[in-house]
């Protein structure tokens, strides 16, 4: 089939070739014009036989809200849509009400998969009608990894992106979970070799996983890690899955304690441990530190 892509960046661009590696015509748009075949939207869609697919994978907000509304006014009815970007999920429900008064359908769709899936291929979960999943299940198929899994109809619009919102939560933890250990075990004189440590769980325990082969790939780089400054970002998922559990009363302690814990690591010097230190002195006399 023929797709249209918009947003050739590090997970565009590799989606694209594999994709086309798998006999589909892929003709991308990029505001880089040294990743492009085409120079704007309207030229794309111009390049594409009707019913045309055009799959937006660009930063979520204004970015992709911006691409829509411009495609909106381009596509024809019967025509498909789908956001594959780190969309929040009402915006998918606002995208498709939107894109619906025209005739237009919408497809919002998780990608994970990073760098690693081009070779590995990408993990996809979709919401929307089955009669607009089945105009993009060619390319769903040729992303997907091999085999019988890594791809789910995971319901109605917005229920692809809410699922990855909860996947990212839960590797949030998972990443809390590994770096919590390590330190751990970097601080005690009785380990010597922490990464073996870690080498050694990627065979016959309940904790390996891709992440723990990451780790190992990360100390095999830089065995303390010293040369990274402990700082992590939060793309705005984990924020999302934080705020739906509270809107469920769904209790979620360890993906929220991992979101905060990033947020601390922001913190050179803890406005919080200032007031535990002064506390612990006031009450106790404890020592403490002063700069």
């Amino acid at each position: 089939m023929e797709l249209g892509l918009v947003g050739l960046g590090k997970m565009g661009g590799n989606m694209r070739e594999r994709i086309r590696r798998a006999g589909h015509t892929v003709i991308g748009y990029d505001r880089d014009p040294d990743r492009a075949d085409v120079h704007s939207l309207e030229e794309l869609v111009g390049k594409l036989e009707s019913p045309r697919v055009v799959w937006v994978m660009v930063p979520a907000g204004a970015a992709t809200q911006s691409t829509v509304d411009e495609l909106a006014k381009l596509l024809e009815p019967g025509d498909v849509v789908v956001d594959g970007g780190n969309s929040r999920w009402t915006d998918d429900e606002k995208h498709a009400e939107e894109l619906a008064a025209q005739g237009i359908g919408f497809v919002d769709c998780g990608v994970s998969g990073g760098v690693w899936g081009l070779e590995n291929g990408y993990a996809l979960m979709y919401g929307g009608d089955a009669e607009n999943v089945a105009k993009v299940q060619p390319v769903f198929d040729a992303l997907k990894p091999e085999g019988d899994l890594g791809a789910v109809h995971a319901g109605k619009v917005g229920a692809g992106h809410f699922a990855k919102m909860v996947h990212n939560g839960i590797e949030y933890a998972m990443m809390q979970a590994y770096a919590e250990g390590w330190e751990l075990l970097e601080k005690v004189d009785s380990v010597t070799d922490v990464r073996e440590v870690f080498r050694s769980w990627q065979e016959g325990t309940v904790i390996r996983s891709w992440l723990l082969d990451l780790a190992v790939n990360a100390l095999d780089e830089d065995e303390h890690l010293d040369r990274l400054k402990g700082f992590a970002q939060d793309s705005g998922e984990g924020r999302w899955t934080v705020e739906a559990a509270i809107d469920n009363a769904v209790p979620l302690p360890a993906i929220t304690a991992s979101l905060f814990a990033r947020f601390a690591s922001r913190q050179e010097d803890s406005p919080q441990m200032k007031m535990v230190a002064a506390l612990r002195n006031q009450f106790g006399g404890h020592a403490v530190e002063k700069k």
